[in-house]
């Protein structure tokens, strides 16, 4: 079992950044592939960004290219996402989530376990 933990989530202007994090526990995410979704009130959760369990290998969403940097600490346990230039239509839930493969997950199937979530707010 592995337990995901998120936050850094806020209020935020249009423009600024914010940092979120995923701590993990329970077990290593050292074989896991992580990703971050999100979820805006009245819409279906989205994938945001994919990395591999090396961090060598990464995947974004065409919505956030460019904006938001994803990146791993193994030795911590702990996944980061990065978001700059953010926009009110970046307002959602963001959730970290563990998948065991080598190959890039954009679905939410391929995700075993789940965080609960950090609300992010973008005001225009």
């Amino acid at each position: 079992q592995v337990q995901l933990v998120e936050s850094g989530g806020g209020l935020v202007q249009a423009g600024g950044s914010l940092r979120l994090s995923c701590a993990a526990s329970g077990r290593t995410i050292r074989s896991y592939a992580m990703g971050w979704f999100r979820q805006a009130p009245g819409k279906e959760r989205e994938f945001v960004v994919f990395i591999s369990w090396s961090g060598a290998s990464t995947y974004y969403a065409d919505s956030v290219k460019g904006r938001f940097t994803v990146s791993r600490d193994n030795a911590k346990n702990t996944v980061y996402l990065q978001m700059n230039s953010l926009k009110p239509e970046d307002t959602a839930v963001y959730y970290c989530a563990a998948a065991p493969t080598k190959y890039i997950a954009t679905m939410t199937y391929e995700y075993d376990y789940w965080g609960r979530g950090t609300q992010v707010t973008v005001s225009s």
